[in-house]
């Protein structure tokens, strides 16, 4: 008889109602290995009862919850020929939309919004979960770091929440309902979202006091902000007729794309695709949120992964836990005084370029000492204790490597090739080399061309704030061009309260 594993990992399906999802929980909460053909099955099966449509495709059911007014035709044609004029583009922005659109839309049903926000995505980032843009707006609904902060996306050097498609979601609707009840107005609330609540609130304000109308087609708004909500109403249209306008949509079948797995234990990004039956690209998709290779169990993350693969991960699942490989290969590493990058990387078997990638270490800093490295690791205790709170939160500091520059040395009286480089901190050798110098006579007035460490750029440095009065963390990050997340994570904070005195670390 095959030896009895329990499974502490748990599944639900994303858009299903609550009721399901507790079906699901129950379902795959406890799992043996002697059941395992069963519980696939009874998985596939629950699945598709799940995922009887209501209507034809998810594109139907965005059809009939429309419920924003259209603006003149003189706003909206403009952009519906632009995106008609570019209609391969506009075909690969909705063919992208397919893993993300049923969940979006069914959190627009559920607090009974129009559906006409689920496709906000297509103007903000054209689909493309791991959009950055020039002002740091990231992932699929843009938000700005500052915004993210108001709104609980969490960005840390291990993972970035206004990437994850599921809390990006709730944030982004969150904030479209606290608009709307602001200006009791979609077109305001749309227009507030891309250029801020202020901005809209003094357009208002100047056309009531020259007595002007206050609607969106009277403000004066940013030229982007302008063409935002025609973009979106353009956007609208074509998803209402698509044949008029040759627009040819993907089906989009009226079911989760994708399943949430809760996890209990440390696990590698690639090791979860691999259990997924996954290609590594499309997991990446469902969870750009992950600035590292591995999923810490003590930030009770959790991974998205298809649908229809639900059954095969929990059969691989099992079976890659009845052979005690661990799922992580992954520990961390304080460096030491002595530690070097290079030197790191060869302890652990990985090259250097692997250990900068796996800890996002740009090419021109080094990592100061004290700082907590994620390295690859083969020893079985340290995987099986997996990766603490604590050194999970440990800052990552980075400093700029000195660049060097060329000058041009005089030789005085007394001066030797030894004293030269002892003076400038170069070897002797190279001032010979690039001098083409034979041996080590000098004379005085001679010309030296030396290259030296560039000492005038300064060094990237915590600072340190002590609160004033009316402070607030988010004030304070803005005014110090970093994030809530970072200020917490730096001063181990657990909540928003802070003391006048008090003296925080600002990171950079």
């Amino acid at each position: 008889m095959l030896k009895k594993i329990v499974i502490a990992w748990t599944l639900a399906f994303i858009g299903a109602s609550q009721a399901q999802t507790t079906d699901y929980i129950d379902l795959l909460g406890n799992i043996t290995i002697e059941d395992e053909l069963a519980q696939a099955v009874e998985l596939r099966e629950a699945k598709q009862d799940a995922a009887v449509p209501r209507e034809d495709t998810v594109w139907e059911t965005v059809r009939n919850g429309f419920g924003i007014a259209d603006l003149p035709d003189k706003l909206v044609e403009p952009e519906l020929k632009r995106y008609t004029r570019a209609l391969p583009y506009t075909e690969n922005m909705a063919l992208r939309a397919r893993m993300y659109l049923y969940f979006i839309v069914s959190e627009t049903q559920i607090r009974s919004l129009p559906t006409e926000l689920s496709l906000l995505p297509f103007i903000e980032s054209a689909f493309q979960p791991e959009a950055l843009s020039r002002s740091k707006a990231a992932g699929l609904w843009q938000f700005l770091p500052s915004t993210g902060d108001i709104f609980n996306l969490r960005q840390s050097s291990w993972r970035d929440a206004r990437f994850d498609i599921i809390e990006s979601t709730r944030a982004a609707l969150d904030y479209l309902q606290y608009l709307y009840a602001e200006f009791g107005d979609w077109h305001l609330a749309l227009a507030a979202y891309n250029c801020g609540e202020g901005t809209v609130r003094r357009a208002i304000e100047s056309n009531r006091k020259r007595g002007k109308p206050t609607d969106f087609e009277h403000l004066r708004l940013p030229r982007e902000t302008q063409r935002y909500v025609p973009k979106l109403l353009a956007v609208k249209r074509l998803i209402e007729e698509p044949e008029k306008y040759g627009l040819t949509l993907p089906v989009i079948a009226n079911e989760p794309y994708f399943v949430r797995v809760d996890k209990d234990k440390d696990l590698d990004l690639e090791t979860a695709a691999q259990l997924a039956e996954t290609d590594l690209e499309e997991f990446r998709l469902l969870n750009p949120g992950y600035n590292r290779p591995v999923v810490v169990a003590a930030h009770q993350g959790y991974i998205l992964i298809p649908a229809a693969k639900a059954d095969a991960f929990v059969s691989n699942l099992i079976n890659w836990q009845a052979t005690g490989k661990p799922l992580s290969n992954w520990s961390t590493y304080k460096m030491t005084a002595e530690d070097t990058l290079a030197g790191v990387a060869k302890r652990f078997h990985m090259t250097e370029d692997e250990l900068r990638a796996a800890n996002k270490i740009p090419k021109n800093r080094k990592v100061q000492t004290g700082s907590t490295l994620l390295v690859k690791n083969d020893d079985p205790v340290t995987l099986a204790q997996g990766i603490t709170l604590s050194e999970a939160d440990s800052q990552l500091k980075l400093v700029p490597l000195p660049s060097k520059r060329k000058i041009v040395y005089r030789v005085r009286k007394g001066d030797t090739i030894s004293t030269i480089a002892q003076r400038f901190g170069v070897k002797a050798s190279d001032i010979r080399k690039q001098n083409r110098l034979k041996g080590s006579r000098i004379l005085v007035g001679q010309r030296l061309t030396l290259t030296v460490q560039d000492r005038t750029r300064t060094r990237l440095r915590d600072t340190t704030y002590r609160v004033r009065s009316g402070d607030t963390l988010f004030t304070i990050a803005q005014r110090h061009h970093t994030s809530v997340s970072a200020i917490k994570d730096a001063n181990r904070l657990e909540g928003n309260q802070l003391s006048i005195g008090q003296r925080l670390v600002i990171p950079h």
